[in-house]
């Protein structure tokens, strides 16, 4: 099981980049920003979203599908700030 500090790092960091972009990172791109490997990535991945309410990865893949409270998949409720509408919620 992954260190609780390395699964709150991966929380927050996907959390950080959805803000940012609009849109959740892959594992791939996650294993980047916290310097592991792809593989490391997935598996922390899915435990911060086993760890947290609202978030889950698509089950036919290894994306995520919802970060609370934002969705990385288009639904009828935008959100904008200041004007700038990049972000969906769940």
């Amino acid at each position: 099981m992954a260190e609780l500090d390395q699964v709150q790092k991966a929380y927050t960091t996907i959390l950080e980049h959805v803000i940012e972009t609009g849109r959740a990172p892959h594992h791939t791109e996650l294993a980047q920003f916290l310097g592991t490997t792809p593989d490391d990535a997935k598996e922390l991945q899915a435990s911060a979203a086993a760890a947290a309410a609202g978030c889950w990865i698509s089950s036919d893949t290894d994306y995520i599908q919802s970060w609370a409270p934002f969705s990385n998949i288009p639904t009828q409720y935008l959100i904008s700030v200041d004007g700038i509408q990049k972000w969906y919620g769940q």
